[in-house]
């Protein structure tokens, strides 16, 4: 993916794609890349055919997550920490997210410049989960060296990084079975399915997904939504004009940039899609990224347009599996960009440096945004 002349993305490869190979085998055989919008959503939906069962036998605890399981898991699963993510819960942490917010800028200030990444977009989801965890800050770059490794392309750094947080996860489950406290890790352990505990990979599972997933999109999601503030004065000036228009800028964010730009599914039984025949067993992977500018869904699709309506984007998924924490992610965001227009509504990226991509197909993610303040 490379930069247009506007400093935003050019997406020419996800085009062709659709208008030529929408549904494609790879050399392979083993996996179908799918890109057109009615496809990837048709995937998504219906787990019967394509799933995203991990395998019984891993040693790897994120296949134990509700990432990896079909229903009847994947709703027990999941209903076991939905409470913790409601829309009035997740509303009452608006005043600790600000306070987040504005102690990051407050730093930030007194250099006159910033990394947006390593400053901002990624301490404050990071601070924010790991409080809802119950873990300690103090390990704060040890999660971000986590979470890149485990939506990164390195194969070696996505397994040690599992054995780590294994690790460290079990280390303070099993301090929250002897001293439970007010925190997901609690409810985590003490949480029965019938009459049934947790296991312990399913509890490391957990802890893993909601550390990194809870961090990873936001981020990039905020760290985007700036590059889409500073490479368009029009978007800018219509912000700083009525705040009231910034979470439909974080919506365009979710479509233009898909923070997560792929996922993967397997094949349950044998089928067909868009004439293509998929056999059971062959793995999918389904761009969200290019569903996102599908031509036949958005109307100018190539344009970031922060008053898209409809703006049906997949850029959280799509059915069982939609993000279960799509309301804190929005909320993070929109407190974040307030805040960083209200206090500094001319910053602006240092085009001394370059824009590069961390090393990440699922993922789409800035290594460094340097940011003037002044």
């Amino acid at each position: 993916m490379e930069w247009n002349e506007n400093g935003l993305l050019s997406l020419d490869w996800f085009k062709q794609m659709r208008n030529d190979s929408p549904v494609i085998e790879s050399e392979n055989q083993q996996v179908w890349n799918v890109f057109k919008y009615e496809d990837v959503k048709a995937v998504f939906t219906n787990y019967e055919i394509f799933s995203s069962q991990g395998s019984p036998s891993s040693e790897e605890p994120l296949e134990y997550s509700i990432l990896r399981q079909d229903p009847p898991k994947h709703r027990q699963l999941r209903k076991l920490v939905s409470q913790t993510f409601t829309p009035r819960v997740i509303d009452s942490l608006a005043p600790k997210i600000k306070a987040i917010t504005t102690s990051l800028l407050d730093e930030a200030e007194k250099k006159g410049h910033m990394d947006a990444v390593a400053d901002f977009t990624s301490p404050l989801p990071i601070t924010v989960i790991a409080d809802m965890l119950g873990v300690s800050m103090e390990h704060r770059e040890k999660f971000k060296e986590w979470s890149d490794a485990l939506v990164g392309d390195h194969a070696d750094n996505y397994y040690q990084c599992q054995e780590e947080m294994s690790e460290y996860f079990s280390v303070i489950a099993e301090d929250r079975r002897r001293h439970p406290q007010d925190d997901l890790i609690t409810k985590l352990v003490q949480a029965r399915i019938g009459n049934e505990q947790l296991s312990d990979m399913e509890i490391i599972g957990f802890c893993i997904l909601l550390l990194v997933a809870g961090n990873e999109t936001t981020t990039n999601l905020i760290s985007s939504a700036m590059l889409g503030i500073d490479s368009l004065p029009e978007v800018r000036s219509q912000l700083l004009a009525d705040r009231t228009l910034i979470p439909g800028a974080i919506e365009e964010t979710f479509r233009y940039f898909s923070p997560v730009q792929q996922m993967f599914r397997q094949v349950k039984e044998d089928t067909v899609l868009r004439g293509q025949e998929l056999k059971k067993g062959q793995f999918v992977h389904i761009w969200m990224a290019s569903a996102n500018h599908d031509e036949d869904v958005f109307e100018r699709p190539e344009e970031f347009n922060i008053h898209r309506n409809p703006n049906p984007h997949l850029g959280l998924g799509s059915g069982i599996h939609f993000c279960l924490g799509s309301q804190l992610a929005r909320l993070e965001s929109r407190i974040a960009i307030e805040t960083l227009l209200d206090r500094f509504p001319n910053f602006r990226r240092d085009r001394s440096q370059e824009l590069e991509r961390m090393d990440s197909t699922m993922m789409f993610a800035l290594k460094e945004l340097p940011i003037i303040l002044k």
